[in-house]
């Protein structure tokens, strides 16, 4: 009996050892900066989930929703705990990276994993959620633009959701023992967000920018992860 337990146990182990070996090798390793840097065992985000999808579905094939391991627990995280706080809300993320990283055009960042792109949450007349619409013909949703008031067309940026949004990926990278770097969004609209009861926890917690970047950031927001990266060989 001894001798049918001690053999038990080593076969256990032996099934053990390649699932550990699986698991550790899922771990994404980042290289350089956002702006020059590289990207190991890329990850993709979800093509679709409960409350969100991607901006294109077309983006998706070529390969250009692609992130570190890390980031995308980080999103699918604060994407479930969104579900359960605002279960009528529709969020829709844009662009991240190649599986590799490296340059994607036209961004001039998104490079090692690090980066993702949140379409701006919106309601319509009736304040109804609603995903912003993206077409080949406004870019993907990236050639919107909306005014000072948060406002195009018929549609209203949801400040509360996308202020929730931001709010719960900063409370699921804590929980992964990083965090985020910086968010920019167009500083002539940050202050609505501020007003928000979830914009009023960012407020002076969260690096924002404060002068307007290459491009305006209204349709969508900008995250930074602080992931620890390897340094450019």
């Amino acid at each position: 009996m001894k001798y049918l337990a001690k053999v038990s146990l080593c076969l256990l182990l032996l099934l053990a050892c390649p699932l550990q070996v699986l698991a550790a090798g899922a771990d994404s390793v980042c290289y350089g900066t956002t702006s020059n840097g590289f990207l190991k065992k890329g990850v993709a985000l979800p093509k679709e989930g409960e409350n969100f999808q991607p901006f294109s579905s077309l983006a998706v094939f070529l390969g250009r929703t692609y992130i570190h391991s890390t980031v995308k627990a980080i999103v699918t995280g604060a994407y479930g705990n969104l579900a359960k706080q605002f279960p009528d809300k529709v969020f829709v993320y844009g662009e991240t990276g190649w599986k590799e990283g490296g340059e994607i055009y036209p961004h001039k960042t998104h490079q090692n994993g690090t980066s993702v792109d949140f379409m701006v949450p919106v309601v319509d007349k009736q304040g109804k959620s609603v995903p912003l619409p993206t077409s080949v013909f406004n870019k993907f949703g990236y050639n919107l633009e909306f005014d000072k008031n948060g406002k195009y067309e018929n549609l209203t940026i949801d400040f509360e959701a996308l202020a929730a949004h931001i709010y719960f990926l900063n409370e699921t990278a804590r929980k992964q023992k990083v965090g985020i770097q910086r968010v920019i969004f167009d500083p002539r609209l940050q202050p609505l967000l501020f007003k928000t009861k979830y914009g009023r926890k960012l407020k002076g917690k969260l690096k924002f920018n404060s002068k307007q970047a290459w491009v305006r950031h209204d349709e969508h927001i900008h995250v930074d992860f602080a992931i620890p990266c390897q340094k450019m060989k």
